[in-house]
């Protein structure tokens, strides 16, 4: 295998890789585990709204990617499949997400105010830059609050479901910053407003756990402080080695979550959000997934 990293890689090889993922996306390889239980109402009421936060990502993801895919067919047909492909893999977890709810003993839930609020701003998104760098995004704190909740849960239900979700959010971050770069490669001429937005979301998204922690706290067991932080670790790391992007996070922000810029790289190689991390992740039988301490 070469060692150029993936998000160098020609979109031939994201569209071989999403290709042989999807040849065995639906085959069971262990017995489910037991239906998981709880200890409290509390408990069982703040898993429900995790899981269904983690749907609504997930049916974004869907969208936006279908319609990209639509939208590039005809300037680049192979990527427009590779976007199809992506798609089809969120959602897969969207079915996931709603066998899983109820097996919770829940359903699917309206959004609360702060996500409606974000998720109606992004479905207004008409530029692809936009579209693909916010979604990238999203795809990064999800991963983050995933590994973060695998640190703290001993269920082997709801660990294999956080399980299933880290390992693809390992692959699809990558796949979206090779998405980003060849709609940046088609029209060059947004990234400065992309470097304003990106910005932008940095500091929306580090404050979206003031809003999460009352709802989620009771199941995964994150203190908000240590989620924000970790938070702005992982999206600051997003683009530290991408330097043609030229993204960098505020580092007034930065310091405020007691982040020293070398932390950013340091590391970095064996994050899951890396670009090595799309290698590591194409077979999903292989994949190591590792929690985050909080």
């Amino acid at each position: 295998m070469s060692k150029t990293p993936p998000t160098s890689r020609p979109t031939s090889w994201w569209l071989s890789a999403l290709e042989r993922r999807a040849a065995r996306m639906y085959d069971a390889h262990d017995e489910p585990p037991p239906k998981p239980t709880f200890e409290t109402d509390v408990e069982q009421r703040a898993a429900i709204k995790f899981f269904n936060a983690a749907l609504r990502a997930e049916e974004s993801g869907i969208r936006q990617a279908h319609e990209l895919s639509g939208d590039v067919a005809t300037w680049d047909p192979e990527l427009s499949e590779v976007l199809r492909l992506y798609g089809n893999e969120e959602g897969w977890h969207q079915e996931l997400l709603q066998q899983f709810l109820q097996e919770l003993g829940g359903e699917v839930q309206p959004m609360g105010r702060v996500t409606r609020t974000l998720y109606k701003v992004y479905a207004r998104a008409k530029r692809m830059d936009t579209i693909v760098l916010t979604n990238l995004m999203f795809e990064t704190i999800g991963s983050t609050t995933y590994r973060m909740a695998l640190a703290n849960v001993s269920q082997p239900a709801v660990r294999r479901m956080l399980t299933i979700l880290t390992r693809d959010e390992a692959f699809h971050v990558p796949l979206n910053v090779h998405f980003l770069r060849r709609v940046l490669e088609r029209d060059p001429s947004g990234l400065r407003r992309l470097r304003r937005l990106y910005v932008l979301l940095f500091a929306s998204l580090t404050l979206l756990p003031l809003a999460s922690r009352p709802k989620a706290k009771a199941f995964d067991r994150i203190e908000t402080r240590a989620l924000m932080r970790a938070y702005a670790l992982e999206l600051g790391r997003l683009f530290a080695r991408e330097h043609d992007l030229q993204l960098a996070p505020p580092r007034l922000l930065l310091r405020l979550h007691g982040i020293h810029p070398d932390e950013l790289t340091h590391g970095a190689e064996a994050s899951p959000t890396s670009v090595e991390a799309a290698a590591r992740a194409v077979d999903r039988e292989q994949v190591t997934v590792t929690a985050l301490p909080s």
